[in-house]
């Protein structure tokens, strides 16, 4: 279709152009200065490393990789995190937005440049924002964990590598909250040490210890503005810790993701920065760059985090098939499938052709020149293919008495308004003031013969273009031929009138049918 002869279309609400990526929290980290030895602090202990050694067991990581954002689109870059060592066989701690994605990492122990190591991501975890990579075989220095309770006013360091600096820092702090639950653009998380031990980005997956140089939290998230510093505790990184090393994710997809938002902190959804290769996302056919708007029915991302992501993912496993929807605003498509399921398909409502009728039938329509049809009043307009010359243009009167300007077009109307057999579009409008029938009560109304007729409903969103701005549906599947079925609803921007359209297809033709009807349909009263 030249798209250039008619009136653009949002992708169904969403325009990649809009997409801002705001956060609560952001990645931070701290400002580089000594600190010596504190007082009451063991000079070593058994099975670790001491206070005095901290930074012998702390590892700065570079990520290379292909990333996408939705300020700056598609980019290689090479990103630096920090973590730190937990045996001698150089298995290491980390956050998986640090890791997750990276076509290679590259790992310095202890500020020294000179040897780079090699290491792989064995296990992660998007919702718990942890991941476990294993370094080269070696001798290494390692952390052990503390034991006993973790208390307010705990005195904690935070040690790392901030701002992609390879000299090594650390922060003094106290514990301020010892065990909250904490929802950022990033993680779901029931366990959380609040401190104040500064951290800056490039902190992210270093280690938070106690005076005797244990392990009390991993660094994940920091607001400077609030001076808000973020761990993941001990408890929820020991918890899962065994899963992890032993190369399975846990509350994960496979996905380095975000909660992304507008500038008027509206949720779009969990925005992909990046997808682990094999992983269950990368199964599905999710790509970096889209935008995942709803799993199993629920919308996600709505607050701007992770939390409705990550509670889909508790309820059900993250091995149970789950049922998505995305958006992809680098082709302007929503597309539908499933986690450990049938891969992601386009629903061709935004542009291009090919949801999941596929091949020719009998009933569908061949790619041909298309015509505009004008009701019997004058207030309606849609252009359809010239093959769908069986046209209905009479006034519709709806169940409540109401009066609707209307077009139904198909390669048989009769046919189209009693079943499945062949394609076909209906559009009704009529004035805001006297329609009987609200945009959402329309889909409704049709949902019960939908689903007797054996459809699958597969996306419900808002709908919006130049000129309207309403509520879609889209239904798969139909009847004895598995048609797809797409209904909108919506009010003229001006509030003028109310404008439903629904159209029926069974084949890939009948796409290209639907996208012209999206793009030209309109009224005036």
């Amino acid at each position: 279709m030249n798209t250039t002869t008619h009136r653009s279309r949002r992708g169904l609400a969403l325009a990649g152009a809009a997409l801002t990526a705001t956060s609560a929290l952001a990645l931070t980290g701290c400002m580089s200065f000594t600190v010596g030895t504190p007082q009451g602090a063991e000079a070593g202990s058994a099975g670790g490393v001491g206070f005095d050694d901290i930074q012998s067991a702390t590892i700065q990581i570079e990520a290379v990789g292909t990333f996408v954002s939705p300020e700056m689109g598609g980019y290689e870059a090479a990103g630096r995190g920090s973590g730190f060592l937990i045996d001698e066989n150089g298995l290491a701690v980390t956050n998986n937005h640090v890791v997750v994605g990276a076509g290679t990492l590259k790992v310095w122990r202890g500020g020294d440049t000179s040897e780079t190591l090699n290491a792989k991501v064995l296990g992660s975890s998007e919702c718990l924002d942890l991941a476990v990579i294993q370094l080269q075989d070696d001798d290494y220095p390692y952390f052990s964990w503390r034991e006993g309770d973790i208390t307010t006013a705990t005195d904690v360091y935070a040690a790392g590598f901030p701002l992609g600096d390879p000299e090594f820092t650390m922060t003094r702090g106290i514990v301020s909250k010892a065990d909250t639950s904490v929802d950022t653009p990033w993680a779901s998380l029931d366990h959380v040490i609040e401190h104040d031990a500064r951290i800056r980005g490039g902190n992210s997956g270093g280690p938070l210890v106690d005076a005797e140089g244990k392990i009390v939290g991993v660094n994940y998230a920091g607001n400077d503005l609030h001076d808000q510093n973020l761990a993941i505790h001990r408890d929820e990184v020991q918890q899962v810790l065994d899963q992890l090393a032993a190369g399975e994710s846990v509350l994960s997809l496979g996905i380095n993701g975000t909660g992304l938002t507008t500038e008027e902190g509206e949720g779009l959804g969990i925005w992909v920065n990046s997808v682990a290769s094999g992983s269950a996302a990368d199964e599905a056919g999710v790509e970096p760059g889209d935008l995942i708007t709803k799993m199993e029915g629920v919308s996600v991302g709505t607050d701007g985090t992770m939390a409705d992501y990550c509670d889909v993912l508790r309820t059900h496993g993250q091995d149970a098939t789950l049922r998505v929807e995305l958006y992809r605003p680098a082709d302007g498509i929503y597309y539908t499938g499933q986690f450990n399921g049938e891969p992601v398909e386009g629903m061709s409502v935004a542009g291009e052709a090919g949801a999941s009728s596929g091949g020719s039938s009998s009933g569908g329509s061949a790619a041909a020149d298309f015509v505009s049809v004008v009701d019997d009043t004058g207030s309606v307009t849609v252009d359809v293919p010239e093959a769908w010359s069986s046209i209905d243009t009479s006034v519709y009167t709806d169940p409540r008495g109401g009066q609707w300007a209307r077009i139904d077009a198909s390669t048989d109307v009769a046919a189209f308004a009693s079943g499945w057999s062949v394609p076909g579009v209906s559009v009704v409008a009529a004035p805001a003031a006297t329609a009987t029938i609200e945009p959402e009560e329309w889909l409704q109304m049709t949902a019960d013969y939908l689903q007797q007729s054996g459809c699958s409903q597969q996306a419900i969103d808002e709908y919006a273009d130049d000129l309207h701005s309403g509520v879609f549906q889209y239904w798969t599947g139909c009847g004895e031929t598995a048609a797809d079925y797409l209904m909108l609803a919506a009010y003229s921007n001006d509030g003028e009138y109310l404008i439903v359209l629904a159209v029926t297809a069974l084949s890939e033709d009948d796409f290209t049918a639907i996208d012209r009807a999206l793009g030209s349909f309109q009224a005036a009263f």
